[in-house]
């Protein structure tokens, strides 16, 4: 399938970012083929970026941007996707993702789930961002354990390197231009976990009320630490994330599919974070309402 236009592209080196009214989108061509049973690739070439919730085809000045890659299915509890990209003067970003599901029993399961970066940045980006670096290395392995309608899930994420975990913004800001939601990592909630040598660690529950009569109705909380952040002088910084959600989907009638989140987040941060200026204290609630409207 071949496609050429304003895109909202849905790839581990190129997601848009959807947390405004108005989504992020790229124009370009984009080129998928699932010729053969379980393999699904993927080439593009973007050279325009909207910004979200502004107007203007390319308010993100975007120069260019080039993906390649593909997911095949090995087995049916086995998937792994790799991927790369090009970002005109900004960096070469490399991903690779796995994932493999232990069936235990009937309603029971494990699920391990890795997900890896390898960034090679562009020196005049360097110095246009103010980067401490030229390349990072990020990875996130998350065991998730199911039984009946209970998850519980541990994940551990890290990241080295000269510099910390760059994505998404806008290339006239300083930005990387590569979408929002470019970050498909364990630990990624409000705050990233993604600064330089950083280490994390999360612990997570999920629900689903369908198993006590309420399908469509889930919840989810999760606890994240993270130490070992170079601060440049400024001693070790520390943070922490208290993540919350609750989503509902309308399962019949004219509102079906209708989904409505409800988003809560706690992050703390040491001294340190806050002198080196990668993040700072916060509380943030938001409302998420989605529709899918079918048009053909």
């Amino acid at each position: 399938v071949l496609k050429y236009g304003d895109m909202m592209p849905e790839l581990p080196v190129l997601q848009y970012d959807d947390s405004r009214l108005l989504p992020e989108s790229y124009t370009g061509t984009f080129i998928t083929s699932k010729e053969i049973e379980g393999l699904e690739l993927n080439a593009g070439h973007f050279t325009e970026e909207a910004r979200k919730s502004a107007e203007g085809r390319d308010s993100g000045h975007l120069k260019s941007i080039d993906v390649f890659g593909g997911s095949y299915k090995f087995t049916n509890n086995f998937t792994a996707s790799a991927y790369t990209s090009n970002i005109e003067d900004v960096m070469k970003k490399h991903y690779l993702g796995m994932n493999y599901v232990f069936p235990i029993a009937v309603d029971q399961s494990l699920t391990l789930d890795f997900n890896g970066y390898k960034s090679d940045i562009n020196s005049k980006y360097v110095q246009k961002a103010e980067l401490t670096g030229d390349e990072n290395t990020i990875w996130s392995l998350a065991a998730t354990y199911a039984f009946g309608p209970h998850s519980v899930t541990l994940a551990h994420q890290r990241s080295t390197g000269s510099t910390g975990y760059n994505y998404g913004w806008y290339q006239d800001r300083g930005g990387v231009g590569d979408g929002g939601s470019t970050i498909y990592l364990a630990n990624s909630y409000w705050s990233d976990f993604n600064a330089e040598d950083e280490r994390s660690w999360q612990l997570a529950y999920g629900l689903d009320f369908g198993a006590f009569g309420m399908p469509g109705l889930t919840y989810k909380i999760a606890y994240v630490a993270g130490d070992n952040i170079n601060t440049h002088g400024f001693g070790e910084g520390k943070e922490r994330e208290i993540f919350n959600q609750l989503r509902y989907v309308v399962q019949d009638g004219p509102a079906k599919d209708l989904s409505v989140k409800l988003r809560g987040s706690w992050v703390r941060t040491n001294n340190a974070v806050q002198q080196n200026g990668y993040f700072d204290d916060g509380n943030e609630v938001r409302v998420f309402v989605e529709y899918p409207i079918s048009i053909f």
